[in-house]
C-alpha cells in the first residue's frame, strides 16, 4: 500500500506488479492511509454510477482532504466536486461545447495544428516530444474556450501547478514570459505566488494558492460579458453564470481540460515505442489509428485514480463500508483488470471494443473525451506521416505524482 501511495514511486513507473497482487487479493483492499481502494473494473464502474452512495461532494474528489473546513465548502462548488442535481444543471450549460457537430467544427484546425507542431521539427532528427505533445491541447483550448492565443501558456503553468503539487518542479512553474501576454494576463502574473521560505507553494485547490488563476478568470470573465463571440466562456457568460461560478469552470478547464491529454499523447508514444511490432502495424495501416487511441488511453491511464466519499453504510464486494468511509477508484488497475482485458499488460491495437475507463463512468464521464480523442488522432496521423518510426533517445523524466501519470520529458530521435 505504501508503494502504490508514495508520489515517489511514480518517478519510477506505475508500480502495476503491486497494483496487481493487490487486486488479486480483492478487488476492494483497505489501505493504511486511510480509505478503500477500489482495484476491479466492476467495483470501479459501480462507484462512479452511483453518486447517492459514493459522493464527489462530501470530501472532494482527491485522497488528500482539504486543509480547513472553508477550503472543502469552496472546492465542493466546482463541476469536479458535485453531485446531481447540481452537477446536472452545470454540466447542462456546457454539453453544447462538446457535441459532435462542436467537435467536427474544430476538428480541421486541430489536425493543422499537429501537423504544424510535428513539421517544425521534422528535420531535427530528433525532439523532447512532451514538449511539442504539450501545445496542442493548449491552442485547442484557448480556440474552444476563448483565452487569447497568447496567454495559452499560462494554462501550462497553472496545470503544472496543481497537479505536480507534489512535484518540486512542477509545483513552482513559471515558463511565461509577461512580455507576450495579454493585459489582463500581465496583471494576473503580477498576483502569482512565490516559494516560502522552505521552498513550499501555497495549496493549489483552495482559492489563495491560485490567485493568478482566479484573477485571469475573473478579467475573462468580464471581457466575455462585454464582447461576447462564438467560445464557451462567452456562452456562459449569456446565460448569467455568475462570476465566481465561471471562475471556477475556468479553473476546471484550464487543468483538467489540458493536463490529461497532454499526459495522454507522449505516453501513447512510449507504448507504440514499447511494442515495435504494434507501431509497425500503425505504420502500414491507418485506419487502426481510431483503436490504437483507445488502447493508449487504456495502457497509459493518464489519470490514476478518483475519489468519493460513502454517504450511509454498504457493501463493496465484499468490503464493508461505512458513512464517511473515503473509496477512491483506481483507474491504471481496473484498466487492466484481466476479467475485462486479455492480456491486459499488453498494448494491442486490435483490442475490440474497449471499455477502458480513462474518461470515466456515470455522471462525471468526461465533457470532453471526444474532444480529447480527435486530438490524440491527429496528433498520431502528425507523428506517423512526418516522422515515421521513432525510437527513445534518452530516458524519459516522470512526474513526481500518485495522481497523474505524467512525462515531463520525452526524448526520442527518428531519421530527419
Amino acid at each position: 500500500m505504501d508503494r502504490v501511495v508514495d508520489p515517489e514511486t511514480y518517478v519510477r513507473g506505475v508500480p502495476y506488479d503491486t497494483l496487481r497482487e493487490l487486486r488479486e487479493k480483492g478487488p476492494v483492499q483497505w489501505a493504511g492511509e486511510g480509505f478503500w481502494m477500489v482495484l476491479g473494473h466492476a467495483e470501479v464502474r459501480r462507484v462512479l454510477r452511483d453518486p447517492k452512495v459514493f459522493s464527489s461532494q462530501l470530501g472532494a474528489t482527491q485522497i488528500r482532504d482539504p486543509a480547513t473546513p472553508e477550503d472543502l465548502r469552496y472546492v465542493r462548488r466546482m463541476m469536479l466536486n458535485l453531485d446531481p442535481p447540481e452537477h446536472t444543471r452545470l454540466r447542462g450549460l456546457l454539453t453544447k461545447a462538446f457535441t459532435p457537430r462542436a467537435v467536427a467544427a474544430v476538428t480541421d484546425r486541430i489536425q493543422a495544428w499537429a501537423y504544424e507542431l510535428v513539421g517544425a521539427v521534422a528535420k531535427d532528427g530528433e525532439c523532447d516530444f512532451a514538449k511539442v505533445a504539450a501545445d496542442l491541447p493548449l491552442l485547442t483550448l484557448a480556440e474552444v474556450f476563448g483565452v487569447p492565443e497568447q496567454d495559452r501558456g499560462l494554462m501550462f503553468d497553472w496545470s503544472n501547478r496543481v497537479i505536480g503539487y507534489q512535484d518540486p518542479e512542477y509545483a513552482v512553474s513559471s515558463t511565461v514570459d509577461p512580455a507576450r501576454v495579454s493585459d489582463m494576463a500581465r496583471a494576473a502574473l503580477e498576483l502569482a505566488p512565490r516559494p516560502g521560505p522552505d521552498g513550499s507553494m501555497p495549496d493549489p485547490r483552495t482559492r489563495a494558492g491560485m490567485p493568478d488563476l482566479y484573477a485571469y478568470a475573473h478579467a475573462l470573465g468580464e471581457y466575455k460579458r462585454a464582447n461576447p463571440g462564438p467560445d464557451v466562456m462567452s456562452n456562459l457568460m449569456r446565460q448569467d453564470v455568475g462570476i465566481e461560478e465561471f471562475e471556477n469552470l475556468f479553473w476546471l478547464f484550464s487543468v483538467a481540460g489540458n493536463e490529461t491529454l497532454r499526459n495522454g499523447i507522449p505516453g501513447g508514444l512510449v507504448a507504440l515505442m514499447s511494442h515495435p511490432d504494434q507501431y509497425r502495424a500503425l505504420l502500414a495501416d491507418r485506419s487502426l489509428v481510431p483503436d490504437a487511441v483507445e488502447e493508449m488511453l487504456r495502457w497509459w491511464t493518464p489519470v490514476m485514480h478518483f475519489r468519493r466519499t460513502a454517504t450511509e453504510d454498504t457493501t463493496l464486494s465484499t468490503a464493508a463500508i461505512k458513512r464517511g468511509d473515503k473509496v477512491v477508484v483506481w483507474f491504471s488497475s481496473a484498466n487492466r483488470d484481466p476479467a475485462v482485458f486479455a492480456d491486459p499488460d499488453r498494448f494491442d491495437i486490435h483490442r475490440r471494443p474497449t471499455e477502458h475507463l480513462t474518461f470515466g463512468h456515470g455522471p462525471h464521464f468526461c465533457l470532453g473525451a471526444q474532444l480529447a480523442r480527435v486530438q490524440l488522432r491527429a496528433m498520431f496521423d502528425a507523428v506517423l506521416d512526418l516522422l515515421g518510426e521513432v525510437e527513445p533517445a534518452g530516458e524519459p523524466v516522470r512526474l513526481r505524482s500518485n495522481f497523474q501519470n505524467g512525462l515531463k520529458r520525452l526524448p526520442i530521435r527518428w531519421r530527419s
